[in-house]
């Protein structure tokens, strides 16, 4: 299965009343690099959110963002203070009766006093959170992963269209290089015949030359090897495993054999073969550098 390392997806869940939002985001890397944004108060599951990424991406640049809103939760009881409160109303009282003033507190006045009034945020469950937060990530990985895998079919066709035309460029090649040893003999016995100006040529020397020349620019190792390479890729393709580097390591030797090629043409036809070669084999290599 071929993925790619450009995706997106995301999920929605909740944690109690706490509603959680999960998006994923991936470009192009030579390495895994995953960072998590999440609230700093739930800072804890970061770590367990990168090692769920970890396990399903191999490669890429990848960032999570989690949105955890907690606008519906209970977990904030306001008390009151009973012995700072009584204290309030007794002082007050007292400053009334001493001082001949009116008595008009009201529980609103009371409440502003400091102290009366406690807050209290219930601690979150840490341990729940974190399995109803690893299902969210797991739903969110798995709408990324659905894109990937879209996204690396439509490479993997691609790559292909383009192999198939290297091995097409593979196959004139190897019928041009007899072509080429025969055109270099006839090249040859021409000047020879121009040269001698009649006189019987050694069709041995022409033999010898012609032998030499033909080992020279002989290219059936590369053409072997270019061919091995094809069936390489191919099969690479159809693995379940990510086959991106490996895959980058392959078309470098693509290119190192074309060339080869190119430099032991000596032909005009050979060399636009080589040329035309080398540029499916970039193509090739342009579309591999998305593949995980």
């Amino acid at each position: 299965m071929i993925y790619s390392m450009t995706g997106y997806g995301s999920a929605k869940g909740a944690s109690g009343k706490l509603e959680i939002t999960v998006e994923m985001r991936s470009v192009n890397n030579r390495f895994l690099d995953c960072t998590v944004k999440i609230p700093r108060v739930y800072a804890a599951l970061e770590e367990p959110i990168k090692s769920q990424v970890q396990k399903s991406v191999a490669r890429g640049k990848v960032d999570v963002f989690v949105t955890i809103d907690a606008s519906k939760a209970d977990d904030v009881t306001i008390g009151v203070n009973e012995a700072v409160a009584e204290a309030y109303v007794a002082a007050v009282r007292r400053l009334a009766e001493t001082y001949a003033l009116p008595n008009d507190m009201t529980a609103m006045s009371l409440a502003k006093m400091a102290d009366v009034l406690t807050v209290e945020k219930k601690e979150t469950d840490m341990e729940l959170l974190g399995q109803d937060m690893s299902r969210i990530v797991t739903a969110a990985l798995e709408d990324f992963d659905a894109m990937r895998r879209r996204e690396g079919d439509k490479l993997k066709r691609d790559v292909l269209a383009h192999t198939a035309e290297v091995e097409r460029l593979t196959q004139l090649a190897a019928e041009r290089s007899p072509q080429t040893v025969a055109a270099y003999r006839a090249r040859l016995e021409g000047k020879m015949k121009e040269t001698l100006a009649g006189e019987n040529i050694d069709e041995s020397r022409i033999l010898t030359e012609a032998a030499i020349f033909a080992d020279r620019i002989a290219v059936d190792e590369e053409l072997t090897r270019l061919k091995s390479h094809i069936s390489q890729l191919r099969t690479m393709l159809e693995g379940e495993e990510p086959v991106g580097r490996k895959l980058d390591f392959l078309v470098q030797e693509f290119n190192r054999e074309a060339n080869t090629l190119g430099s032991k043409g000596n032909d005009l036809e050979m060399a636009r073969i080589v040329v035309d070669m080398k540029s499916e084999i970039e193509k090739i290599r342009e579309q591999i550098q998305n593949i995980e």
